[in-house]
């Protein structure tokens, strides 16, 4: 990232209001700022090159090469810079070709503010644990790929979208790890059904649980959201 800790984004999308929408959003975000936009992928390339971003929003669908092209010739040149695939495409042999090219995640057009603030939560949770030490411990190493990791889209059967943001949201607003009985105190729900949503978000890669030992008998799980701020 930037030495003064802001994330510079080059937004590419070959619709120019598509990418000014983008834009905005990015702007939207604490510690990001757009520095530019391009609409081909040899005007990304350049523009790379020209203003060296730390993340790329990179559109597969462009007018002269695919993304996908844009992805290799990074990949292949002096650029560091991270690429977050924001695009229309949903096949198979796309999403796994962007992912074998590395892209840090993977959002399918339309999408909200919100989905895009998530994601780009998630990405400077990751750095944040990378620039926190010199070396890291396994432990280091799940909760980074958890936070690179990308979100699941649909829940599992038996959870329920207003649900999950309510109990999100308590976590969120917590500066400490909880247990799933505080958890559910505060949200107003059971216990058992707390936790079906606490550790759906584990397993999503959204939040972490620790163990806490006392004096006897298991190990409390103890949670807390990783995209924080």
């Amino acid at each position: 990232m930037s030495g003064d800790g802001g994330v510079r984004v080059l937004v590419v999308d070959d619709d120019f209001m598509v990418a000014k929408v983008h834009a905005g959003f990015v702007s939207r975000v604490p510690g990001f700022h757009v520095v530019g936009s391009a609409h081909t992928g040899a005007e990304a390339l350049t523009e790379v090159s020209r203003l060296r971003p730390d993340l790329v929003l990179l559109d597969i669908y462009l007018p002269d090469m695919s993304g996908l092209d844009v992805l290799r010739g990074l990949r292949d040149g002096p650029s560091e810079a991270d690429v977050m695939a924001v695009t229309a495409a949903r096949d198979v042999d796309t999403v796994r070709t962007a992912l074998r090219g590395g892209v840090v995640h993977y959002l399918i057009k339309p999408f909200t503010f919100e989905t895009l603030r998530e994601h780009l939560e998630r990405y400077t949770a990751a750095h944040r644990h990378l620039a926190a030490s010199g070396e890291v411990a396994q432990h280091d190493i799940d909760r980074l790929f958890g936070a690179l990791r990308p979100a699941q889209v649909s829940l599992p059967k038996g959870l329920t979208p207003p649900t999950a943001a309510l109990v999100e949201r308590v976590l969120r607003d917590c500066a400490a790890d909880l247990s799933a009985a505080e958890c559910a105190e505060r949200a107003g729900l059971s216990r058992v059904g707390t936790r079906r949503y606490l550790e759906y978000f584990v397993a999503a890669g959204k939040a972490e649980v620790r163990l806490r030992y006392g004096g006897t008998g298991r190990p409390e799980r103890r949670y807390q959201w990783l995209a924080a701020p």
